[in-house]
């Protein structure tokens, strides 16, 4: 005899076997929505692990790189502007507490390869004796099997030591000569120096010589780029400091400065890039949400059924929420071995350089970290989770008797009216809170708030804009409006993954073209001039320059109307801080000859007057009217300068600042220059003017080989380039969120459609046709994609003026103008409503036929 169960109780295995049964006899409609949600975990999780795993790798090899070549200092001494003088080193060596001091050249220059191309090269001078405990990796290995190289070779002053890199560049061996740039009182020659040898170092091509022959070939007697200092065990580097008493406009710095600097400095791009590549999962969380709605909803029956049977709303909560964690599991490893596969490619590719230039010079290996896979897979699986949230309280909240007698509705009458505003209103009010460390989490979330707010409005919006819309006077049109007025709900299931990725896109497609326009306008400003000469492109603009002489002779050749010179060096006011750029030129007009941002003060009497990009004013309070103290040599004390005005600059995201060349000159006695303006007479060539300036450095004893000349074209054109390249991850992220928002429409679109056979069958029964029913089914999908498109469209705004008015300038430290690009809107919108029609149609042709007809059936 079997004993009756009590009320509201199941036993498990009964309902778990009709649990499988109804799984396997929904499977061939449910799987392709399920993979749907597992490829969009997949995608979000691969780019967002890709992108980690390629920084993380780029930055540590650059690291390490750094150290390498830095060596095990405990202490570095340098001059904030130029060189220091040799005399600070007997000073620093005699300190009690100091056991080792290493004197070091540190310069940019360029060396020639077999080929005879100038190739960029980094090259230390150094005590190899002193330098070698400091800087084991920059040790000598000679080549003392080649004829002519002995023990003593090291210490030639012409002799010259290659890394791994540099051997592969330049295609140089031991024993031959290596001709490498260097500065000469007249500007600029070539001088050769023989490889001896190499070093373990890594990073990016390197020379190592002797510190004697590297003062002696780059005109630095007497001077030092920096001082390695090895204290005694248990000293204290602020006390050392404190004691040795620096000269004023000498910075000490502790070693891994230099790579937290850059660290610092590159992550606004890393943090936004990972960002992007988030959006991906984000959409993929309303993908699942669209999917798992529109199966409880079809489920309804079968789900009531096990209600009935015993399984109880917690249970029905958790078994929704498993399914949703299974998709989320499954995507994030799929995921992981995906992303894995992609940074391992794109590091190969693009040597670590994802387009924002801060990893020059180095080839990283893959470094996979177990950390960041378990955080990653995490995302991918919470992100599933949230998304079948709310459909798994829909699942809770059913009456089982009542959706078995048809009465129930998943999701009706459950809409919160007052939380779409609440959230859009709360991501208005975060964008105005500061960055955290530098970075803008608050924009961030403030973006959040307000797609999910957006979305959240879906149904409103949707019975604004359709209820508005006149009745067309045709059945079937009549019958889609309609429908689609009163299925609102419906539409937030439908549309959130579309609305979300569209919104995104519009966002960062006026981001980049507003960021592109400002960057046009500014290269309108600051090349003012018909022709532009520099030394040599080097990185690093103390190395290589030209004599001011040059310049008067420039401007009595032909062709030439006026001529002006730019010097470019570094200035380092904060040794927390990467060093700021310090432009000295003509300023004539600083309302005409800069691209000013705001107020324009007047000269002060007595006063220094320098103009401040945008990121000096975020990171060293340098505002209009401030007084910023410049250490613009070693041994005297720094120079007050009023700060006249801001200015807008997209070349250097550490900040610049501009002087007047006449004070520049005055207070640092330098007056050479890096760069060349020239502006042209009417009807002049610019070829011919190029050769006569080549001629005239020559005759000067300057190789005129080595000026290189642009045109501001070419500049502008050059500059786009490299900026469309720094944005071509931006696009493909873009591109896989729509994609991913698409395939959302698509799945919800064949649920419903799926759904609706009965209903599909009794319009064919009432004389609909074939073609009507599915211009019906179209005609739903347009006016739900018309409204997500515009939705889309206005979050996506809202969006980008965060993205442009707070986020750049919190990350970057630099402004620009908002640019709406109708054109490309438009066409963004349009494609994605002609999309959703057309999946909607495909959708409905699966549906309607001989099942649907049969279908009414079930009802008889």
């Amino acid at each position: 005899m079997v004993e009756p169960r009590a009320a509201g109780q199941a036993d498990a295995h009964t309902i778990w076997t009709l649990l499988r049964w109804v799984s396997w006899a929904e499977w061939r409609h449910h799987a392709l929505r399920q993979a749907t949600a597992v490829l969009a975990v997949l995608l979000g999780v691969a780019l967002a692990f890709s992108v980690h795993l390629i920084n993380a790798s780029a930055l540590s090899e650059f690291g390490a790189a750094v150290r390498s070549v830095n060596g095990e200092a405990d202490l570095r001494l340098q001059a904030a502007h130029g060189a220091l003088d040799e005399s600070l080193y007997p000073q620093v060596a005699r300190h009690p507490q100091v056991a080792r001091v290493s004197p070091v050249i540190a310069l940019q220059t360029q060396a020639r390869d077999r080929q005879g191309r100038p190739q960029a090269l980094k090259l230390i001078g150094q005590d190899s004796l002193v330098a070698a405990p400091l800087a084991p990796a920059l040790l000598p290995q000679l080549a003392t099997e080649v004829e002519g190289i002995d023990a003593m070779a090291v210490f030639s002053p012409s002799s010259v030591l290659l890394n791994a890199a540099a051997r592969r560049l330049l295609g140089v061996a031991p024993g031959e000569l290596l001709t490498v740039l260097a500065p000469t009182p007249s500007g600029i020659t070539e001088t050769s120096l023989r490889v001896v040898g190499g070093v373990s170092a890594g990073g990016e091509p390197l020379a190592v010589m002797d510190l004697a022959g590297a003062q002696d070939h780059f005109g630095l007697l007497g001077k030092l780029t920096r001082l390695d200092v090895q204290l005694v065990a248990g000293a204290s580097a602020q006390d050392v400091v404190r004691s040795l008493q620096l000269p004023a406009g000498v910075v000490a710095e502790e070693p891994d400065e230099a790579s937290q600097r850059l660290s610092n400095m590159s992550r606004a791009y890393r943090v936004n890039l990972t960002v992007l590549a988030l959006v991906a999962l984000f959409t993929g969380a309303f993908l699942v949400f669209s999917i798992l709605s529109l199966s409880v909803a079809k489920r309804l029956p079968q789900l009531a059924l096990l209600g009935v049977l015993g399984l109880s709303a917690r249970e029905r909560l958790r078994l929704v929420l498993a399914e949703s964690a299974v998709v989320g599991l499954l995507g994030a490893v799929l995921g992981l071995a995906l992303g894995t596969a992609l940074a391992a490619l794109a590091l190969r590719l693009l040597a670590g350089d994802l387009g924002g230039g801060y990893f020059p010079g180095i080839t990283p290996r893959l470094q996979w970290s177990p950390v960041a896979a378990l955080v990653y897979g995490a995302l991918g699986v919470a992100a599933a989770v949230a998304g079948g949230w709310l459909p798994a309280r829909a699942a809770q909240g059913i009456a089982p008797a009542q959706a078995l007698k048809g009465l129930g509705d998943v999701g009706a009458g459950r809409s919160v009216t007052w939380l779409g505003p609440m959230l859009l209103v709360l991501g208005a009010a975060l964008a105005l809170l500061p960055p955290v460390d530098g970075v803008p989490l608050w924009a961030y979330i403030s973006v959040a708030c307000i797609l999910m707010g957006g979305i959240a409005c879906v149904p409103a919006v949707v019975q604004a804009l359709l209820g508005r819309w006149p009745a067309p006077q045709q059945a079937t049109w009549l019958l889609a409006l309609e429908r689609a007025r009163r299925m609102r709900h419906t539409a937030t299931i439908a549309m959130a993954g579309v609305v979300a990725s569209l919104s995104l896109s519009v966002a960062l497609t006026v981001m980049v073209a507003s960021f592109r326009e400002s960057v046009t306008t500014w290269l309108d400003v600051v090349l003012p001039a018909d022709l532009y000469a520099r030394a040599a492109t080097t990185g690093g603009g103390d190395t290589l320059h030209l004599p001011r002489a040059l310049l008067g002779q420039i401007a009595q050749l032909p062709g030439v109307a006026r001529v002006a010179g730019v010097r470019v060096g570094k200035l380092t006011l904060d040794a927390q801080q990467a060093p700021l750029a310090l432009i000295a030129r003509e300023l004539g007009d600083p309302a005409r000859s800069l691209p000013l941002v705001g107020e324009l003060l007047p000269p002060r009497a007595g006063a220094v007057g320098i103009f401040v990009s945008e990121a000096v004013v975020d990171l060293y309070d340098g505002r209009p009217g401030q007084t910023l103290m410049l250490p613009l040599r070693a041994g005297q004390p720094p120079v007050a300068a009023f700060v006249r005005g801001v200015w807008r600059d997209y070349a250097r995201q550490q900040g610049a600042i501009v002087i007047d060349e006449a004070d520049y000159q005055r207070l640092t006695g330098d007056t050479d220059v890096n760069d060349l303006a020239m502006w042209l007479t009417p009807g002049a060539r610019v070829d011919a003017v190029q050769t006569a300036v080549r001629g005239l450095a020559s005759r000067q004893g300057l190789d005129g080989a080595l000026l290189e000349f642009a045109e501001p074209g070419q500049i502008r054109q050059t500059t786009l380039r490299i900026f469309d390249r720094s944005f071509a991850v931006t696009y493909w992220l873009q591109a896989v969120a729509i994609g991913i928002g698409l395939f959302g429409t698509a799945a919800s679109f064949s649920a419903q459609v799926l759904a609706r056979r009965k209903e599909f069958g009794l319009l064919s029964h009432l004389g609909f046709t074939r073609r009507q029913v599915l211009a019906i089914v179209a005609g739903e999908g347009a006016a739900f994609t018309s409204v997500g498109a515009l939705l889309g469209l206005a979050l996506g705004v809202a969006v980008s003026v965060v993205l442009v008015v707070v986020v750049n300038p919190q990350s970057f430290h630099w402004t620009m103008d908002l640019l709406l690009p109708w054109a490309r809107l438009a066409a963004l919108c349009a494609s994605v409503m002609l999309a959703g029609t057309l999946t909607a149609w495909a959708a409905a042709r699966a549906a309607v036929g001989r099942d649907a007809v049969l279908a009414v059936k079930e009802d008889w």
